[in-house]
């Protein structure tokens, strides 16, 4: 029994007043969870580049101000009368893509997509009401804003994990690995092997490695610009990995002649619609995969003739990866050693070092940052 339960809770938290500006550690008040809500003790949580996104005013439809923040871990403090799948206690992991799992598409074991959340512009409902800082109503983005002491959500919005999981650790299953081991795993369905190669060894990038080689791929490259990421993307699986700027020709016709012809799959794993389509001219005639992973702020143009030649191009959200029941089975065999994800955590700051946690995002210098809430006892 926690004992807060029943009442409002004030806590800090980083709020997003406006788009270009730094957050601000504030007092916020987090209400008492309705029907069908949930409050959840945020432990930790992860600064991703699609807050960073937001931030920058990528979206125009997320209104200020907002609780930012979409990948997290935490403990359940309280439930609202009508929740039935979550009790206070439980271990629990935010979804951003939730699951009816009463329309067609929650129906479908080929997408992890909801058409009750979803729209076909990508944009997730968001409904705020439950969030207070002085005074006025917080958006909290796509229904979460984890980047606060607690938090409050959908039950739909919410998956249970392994209690036996460190929550300081496992904030990144709630989109980074997902999103790239699932784009191996789910999306592309990579075959035993083949020759794969991921463009941007980020956190995102990383886990697409760790997807490819859990599927038995053959070959694994790793593709970046900074050379400096190239050893820990050879420790987690890649067989080779190679700059772009190293060579006096197009890398796509690098890759051709380096894989006899072009690469089974090609995963690109950053916001470029020039990545996006050197990506597809390095895979193979006839059985070539692009999977586009990253969001590209513009749109993206591809060469006819290649596609007609044989090659397929998907998009993926978070990896196809379904949160209800692939989330909580990625941190079963994260805890059994088949995934090394403590790998992609390289800093570790507190909330009120938040604006830290995006300069190390800019510039590169971090594959994920996780936020360690300190929570008084």
């Amino acid at each position: 029994m926690f004992p807060t339960q029943g009442k409002s809770i004030k806590c800090k938290a980083a709020v997003a007043w406006s788009a270009n500006k730094p957050l601000s550690i504030e007092t916020i008040e987090v209400a008492v969870p309705e029907k069908d809500e949930v409050r959840v003790k945020i432990i930790s949580t992860g600064v991703c580049h699609s807050d960073e996104s937001i931030l920058n005013g990528f979206n125009p439809k997320e209104y200020f101000p907002v609780l930012l923040g979409h990948e997290a871990a935490g403990i359940v403090e309280s439930v609202g009368a009508e929740v039935k799948s979550i009790r206070p206690g439980d271990h629990v992991i935010p979804l951003f893509i939730p699951q009816c799992q009463q329309c067609d598409l929650c129906k479908n074991p080929d997408t992890n997509l909801c058409a009750k959340i979803v729209n076909e512009k990508g944009n997730l409902s968001n409904d705020p009401k439950s969030i207070k800082c002085k005074g006025v109503l917080l958006s909290q983005v796509v229904n979460l804003g984890t980047f606060s002491e607690y938090s409050i959500f959908h039950e739909r919005n919410l998956t249970k994990i392994n209690s036996k999981a460190p929550l300081d650790k496992i904030p990144i299953f709630g989109c980074c690995v997902p999103t790239g081991f699932g784009a191996a795993v789910h999306c592309a369905k990579v075959k035993k092997g083949s020759t794969c190669a991921i463009w941007g060894l980020g956190g995102v990038g990383m886990s697409v490695i760790m997807g490819c080689l859990y599927q038995e791929a053959k070959e694994i490259i790793g593709v970046d610009i900074n050379p400096d990421k190239f050893q820990l993307a050879k420790k987690i699986g890649c067989t080779k990995c190679i700059n772009p700027k190293d060579f006096d020709k197009p890398i796509e016709l690098v890759l051709m002649e380096m894989t006899n012809g072009g690469l089974d799959y090609a995963f690109v794993a950053v916001g470029s619609k020039a990545v996006a389509k050197t990506a597809l001219m390095a895979t193979r005639m006839g059985t070539g995969k692009l999977i586009v992973i990253g969001l590209v702020p513009e749109e993206v143009s591809l060469p006819t003739m290649d596609l007609l030649m044989g090659r397929t191009v998907v998009g993926t959200y978070c990896g196809g990866s379904k949160g209800l029941t692939d989330i909580p089975k990625m941190v079963d065999e994260y805890l059994e050693g088949k995934l090394p994800t403590d790998d992609l955590i390289t800093h570790v700051i507190s909330l009120d070092d938040i604006n830290k946690g995006f300069d190390l995002l800019k510039t590169g210098e971090s594959l994920r940052t996780i936020v360690l809430m300190k929570h008084e006892k």
